[in-house]
């Protein structure tokens, strides 16, 4: 038999139909359901009169929409209000496990899930949102779907789906002190393209991402779909089973040492034809922050504004001059000149422990520049409780951040977290585009480092010299 990829052997491990048009009816292991994409499939199978197949293959947790300042009052916005009490209404009647809003667990899907154990390796997981791809870190098999499609799961446990190509992305080099996942995910994004790796399963190999933290790992699956892939995936290692032995979820005792020995088989084997493989440097590469309105418009923060007079064809050209003119910058001007108004440090992207301890590392003793609002939320409940434990909070808090509670906040701007028309935001999050932060709101993205010396210096910063100028 062929070498296989750690993609192929998952799909082909699922597959209940072939269908021999390179599409088939794949098995679902595991389900994440939100407030947002499910309201339309639970009242899908009612309608048709369908039960859910596998209850305890669902996890259930609002998110999305979900106020993070008070949570000791009702919801206030009407809307939001509605969906997590339906949420909630449809979770009891079907009988799937369920974090409610009240839960010292409860924070977003992509977080919750492997904090909890939920996400393992070798798994096909689905969940309607496009960063799904977040689980992949942990060698699963974990795609966004439509709200349709949750309820063909829900019901099925099976899903029809076209088989990708796969790429394997071997990232190699000498990573400086202060560069994140994040950076390298978004100098990837820069070089290949928001549609580089459409139609394609990214596989993320090599020294640099063997050396990499789980958390830093989540980031950068969690951005592959901004290169137009829909999956990204890390094959599982000693990394992967320490972060989740234990975990409440996972398996234990004897099923445990049968279930490593399985996730043990699933690294692509060394003979495994890719359908593209490529190498990246990241030797000498400084920080990147997005400068448009596609996470492709990235550049180091060592650079300037892009002049469109340069772009290599005339639809880059109108695109890139239309990005411009929505944040208001000139080509040519530094990015450390570019002033900021509010900075945003949490989502499914750098929301956990790790992202707020950097964070903290730039806070430390300094505070966050007149006339900038800097909102810190934590990706879960848990993630805000340790990192209380471990005093974070205070250092925000006399930096002078506000420390909310958990959950999607300034990333989707669907729950009362809003940039004000022509405000610039400095965000950790994955998208930059029109309208993702509130209408009119200009999103530059970064890391959790590189978000903090922005909010203490007022503009986009090189955290690097921040460091420089402490030492």
């Amino acid at each position: 038999m062929a070498g296989r990829t750690l993609y192929d052997k998952i799909w082909n491990s699922h597959v209940a139909r072939d269908y021999g048009d390179g599409s088939a009816l794949i098995y679902a292991d595991r389900h994440l359901l939100h407030e947002v994409s499910t309201p339309q499939s639970f009242l899908a199978i009612e309608v048709k009169g369908h039960a859910v197949r596998r209850p305890d293959a669902n996890l259930a947790v609002p998110d999305h929409s979900v106020p993070t300042r008070d949570r000791g009052s009702e919801i206030a916005d009407p809307q939001a209000r509605a969906q997590t009490a339906r949420l909630a209404e449809n979770v009891a009647r079907h009988a799937i496990p369920f974090i409610p809003l009240s839960d010292a667990r409860q924070g977003i899907v992509h977080v919750m899930g492997p904090e909890q154990g939920f996400t393992l390796p070798g798994m096909t997981l689905v969940c309607g949102d496009s960063h799904t791809s977040t689980h992949g870190a942990f060698g699963a098999l974990a795609f966004g779907i439509g709200a349709s499609e949750c309820g063909i799961v829900m019901a099925t446990q099976c899903l029809r789906q076209k088989k990708s190509k796969t790429m394997r992305v071997r990232i190699v080099g000498e990573r400086g002190g202060w560069l994140s996942a994040k950076d390298i995910a978004l100098a990837l994004i820069s070089e290949i393209g928001a549609n580089g790796a459409s139609g394609h399963a990214i596989e993320y190999a090599g020294p640099v991402v063997e050396a990499m933290t789980m958390a830093e790992r989540m980031t950068l699956c969690n951005m592959a779909i901004e290169t137009g892939a829909r999956v990204g995936m890390v094959a599982p290692d000693g990394t992967t089973y320490a972060y989740l032995e234990n975990r409440p979820m996972a398996p234990k005792g004897a099923m445990w040492d049968l279930a490593l020995a399985h996730w043990k088989t699933l690294a692509s084997d060394p003979e495994a034809d890719f359908d593209r493989d490529m190498e990246f440097d990241v030797t000498g590469l400084a920080p990147y922050v997005t400068w448009g309105t596609s996470p492709e418009d990235a550049l180091p923060i060592t650079a300037r504004v892009p002049d469109p007079a340069w772009a290599s064809d005339a639809s880059k050209r109108t695109r890139q001059t239309g990005a411009l003119s929505y944040m208001g910058l000139e080509p040519g001007t530094p990015l450390i000149e570019t002033p900021i108004d509010k900075v945003f440090i949490g989502s499914c992207t750098n929301g956990r422990l790790e992202d707020l301890r950097a964070a903290a590392r730039v806070l430390k003793g300094r505070k966050v520049a007149d006339g900038v609002e800097l909102i810190i939320v934590p990706g879960s409940g848990l993630v805000r409780a340790q990192a209380e434990a471990e005093k974070l909070d205070r250092i925000f808090l006399e930096a002078g951040a506000e420390w909310r509670y958990a959950g999607c906040s300034l990333c989707v701007a669907m729950n009362g977290d809003r940039v004000a028309p022509g405000e610039r935001c400095a965000s950790t999050s994955n998208r930059n585009f029109e309208g993702r932060q509130g209408p009119g709101g200009r999103t530059h993205l970064m890391s959790p480092q590189m978000a903090a010396a922005a909010a203490v210096t007022g503009r986009l910063t090189d955290v690097r010299d921040l460091q420089e100028l402490s030492s």
